[in-house]
């Protein structure tokens, strides 16, 4: 009998030690070899010390897509409020066809957290603003990937009569993830509208089931993503059991150390305990 069916991928910062887009590259590489699902890079423009060194994940991810031809990848997650949706679309657009349709973008509200991530660059900090803008933003972001005539003439944005090609490359469009961090349900009600959900600070697995739970009630697409994230070593399996249908492995943001990172990735996805050999 074979356990759970569960996709696991790597989830990291382009920072410090990192900060080498050849070398990410080649840790996309090793990741292919190593049998891992799917690789995706944190987005920051500013972080609390003692991180210093921060890339960009697009063109880290970009670099990831020429090394690599099986292996999901993606931001996780772009604050789409402190970007503009239409130059976000073509660069996804671009990206997605380099990868071959690999592309999954992962979307969130972002943070200004200690370091004044968005108010040290006149970004809106208020959440409900930033939820605003998520929402329209998608929309738009949305309209712009499916090579359709676009008019979007929103609060925030404007879209007045465009059709971007090449159009996203998959079929079904890129998958949208978006990020919702318990217990507020109301990200989990617009991830719902998408293709999948990214949970940040779920306590354990009970949580992720009441949560799975509120998702068949809110009757999601088919096919809906159930993404949860833990440190190297811990055990995907109850969180597997719990509804989550793809286990992320955490590594940073501090002190990140190259063999360390490498030893992890070569390692390769955690068989679930239980399962057999």
């Amino acid at each position: 009998m074979t356990g759970p069916v569960l996709r696991q991928g790597l989830f990291f910062p382009p920072f410090d030690a990192l900060a080498d887009p050849r070398l990410v590259a080649d840790i996309g590489a090793d990741a292919e070899k190593a049998g891992w699902d799917g690789i995706f890079l944190w987005d920051h423009l500013l972080y609390s010390a003692p991180v210093r060194e921060i890339l960009d994940p697009w063109i880290c991810l970009a670099a990831i897509a020429m090394v690599t031809e099986r292996i999901r990848l993606g931001p996780m997650v772009t604050p789409l409020a402190r970007r503009r949706p239409a130059v976000l679309a073509r660069q996804a657009a671009t990206l997605d066809r380099l990868s071959g349709g690999r592309l999954i973008l992962g979307f969130g509200l972002g943070d200004d957290g200690d370091v004044g991530e968005l108010t040290r660059f006149g970004e809106e900090a208020g959440p409900v603003a930033r939820g605003e803008a998520l929402t329209e933003g998608l929309e738009v972001v949305a309209g712009l990937l499916s090579g359709k005539l676009v008019h979007h003439l929103g609060a925030r944005y404007t879209a007045d009569g465009v059709r971007f090609l090449p159009a996203q490359t998959q079929p079904g469009g890129i998958p949208f993830w978006l990020a919702a961090r318990w217990p507020n349900l109301k990200p989990l009600r617009r991830a719902v509208g998408y293709d999948g959900v990214f949970t940040i600070g779920i306590p354990g697995p009970d949580q992720l089931a009441e949560w799975r739970r509120s998702i068949t009630a809110m009757a999601p697409r088919s096919g809906f993503e159930v993404v949860v994230s833990g440190r190297p070593g811990d055990d995907p399996a109850s969180w597997s059991k719990a509804g989550a249908t793809w286990w992320l492995t955490l590594l940073g943001p501090y002190e990140l150390d190259v063999d360390e990172v490498r030893a992890v990735v070569r390692t390769g996805p955690q068989r679930l305990r239980g399962e057999p050999s």
